[in-house]
């Protein structure tokens, strides 16, 4: 018996149009091409900065937090036993600081272009030919980055910071220190800036060569591990008499949410208020009496752990540049300019 061919019949071009209006309905909660191109604009423009701004954040909340919980642990009203030393505070912010390497590679970023550090972007601007037009932005969102990152791990510790202080709303320069730099009492001027300046110059030197490509540098990948262990020996080496900022962020960031914190002008004035006895010399914390230095009657917070950092950068960048840069110092510059032109910078 024959069987019949199937009957196939063509559905009316307005009952398709129709049907697919009918099945997808969510169509129109979709944001046009417009729209989603604004909002790739908007995030095109903002995520370098952002990534600065992550990037100090973790480094502050893992470094500060450390701080706390070794620091803090150690009295026994907050927990039963110490919970570190300070080898685990070099750690804290060691780790902090090498995951801060990963911001290159969150953000995409060029290598040469790397920042995450005051004194590395004004660095990179005067000398590698890095946008001056990006400095106030990167610096703006690297500061903010501390000052947020010290404020979550204070609302972390708030009421172990309490407990230690003896009190609620007792806040002074023994949980101060937690966020922000202070140097030894015995420490002068020029020694609190050298300290500084000494460690931020090898810091950055070593990432000048870690990130040089035409010196054989190692891969992207490793320049996280590269930075830990930098960090972690000069906090181990050079660390104790200034708490080592070397990075102006770092430091003033969190000392900007201590002074809205509670601790008020006086993370400013530090070291600026001594009190002088009757012959003219200066009555010390340690109970040392001598005649007056310039350890003391300046802007502690300006000229060491913010101009001594950045200073440091400037030379170590320089000497880099001037003797180690395989093309020479000269053409450091266009090495970088090249770079930023094949990212479209």
């Amino acid at each position: 018996m024959a069987m019949s061919a199937p009957m196939f019949t063509m559905p009316e071009p307005d009952a398709v149009h129709n049907a697919s209006e009918k099945s997808l309905p969510v169509l129109a909660s979709y944001p046009t091409l417009s729209k989603r191109g604004l909002l790739v604009r908007i995030r095109d423009a903002i995520r370098e900065p952002m990534a600065e701004f992550i990037g100090v954040a973790i480094f502050v909340i893992i470094g500060a937090g450390s701080d706390c919980q070794v620091v803090l642990s150690s009295n026994s009203r907050v927990a039963a036993s110490p919970k570190g030393e300070y080898l685990s505070l070099n750690f804290g912010w060691a780790i902090g600081e090498g995951l801060r390497g990963f911001r290159q590679i969150i953000a995409d970023a060029r290598m040469e272009g790397l920042a995450l550090a005051v004194w590395i972007t004004l660095a990179l601007a005067t000398q590698r030919g890095f946008p001056w037009k990006k400095v106030p932005v990167y610096i703006f969102s690297q500061v903010m980055g501390g000052l947020v990152g010290a404020a979550l791990v204070y609302a972390q510790y708030f009421h172990a910071i309490d407990i230690f202080e003896g009190g609620r709303h007792q806040r002074t320069q023994q949980t101060a220190g937690l966020f922000a730099t202070y140097a030894l009492d015995y420490m002068t001027a020029v020694s609190c800036f050298f300290a500084e300046f000494l460690g931020t110059a090898i810091l950055a030197f070593m990432i000048m060569a870690a990130t040089d490509k035409n010196n054989a540098a190692p891969p992207l990948y490793l320049l996280p591990l590269v930075i830990f262990l930098t960090l972690l020996g000069l906090g181990v080496a050079l660390g104790m008499q200034t708490a080592f900022a070397f990075n102006p962020a770092r430091d003033f960031g969190p000392r900007l949410f201590l002074s809205m914190a509670g601790y008020g002008k006086a993370v400013y004035t530090y070291r600026r208020q001594v009190p002088i006895s009757a012959d003219g010399t200066e009555i010390r914390p340690d109970g040392v009496s001598r005649k007056f230095n310039l350890a003391y009657g300046l802007q502690y917070w300006l000229w060491c752990p913010i101009l001594a950092p950045v200073t440091g950068a400037q030379v170590a960048v320089a000497f880099y540049d001037l003797f180690l840069h395989k093309s020479g110092g000269a053409n450091a510059v266009s090495d970088q300019r090249d770079i930023d032109a094949s990212h479209g910078a």
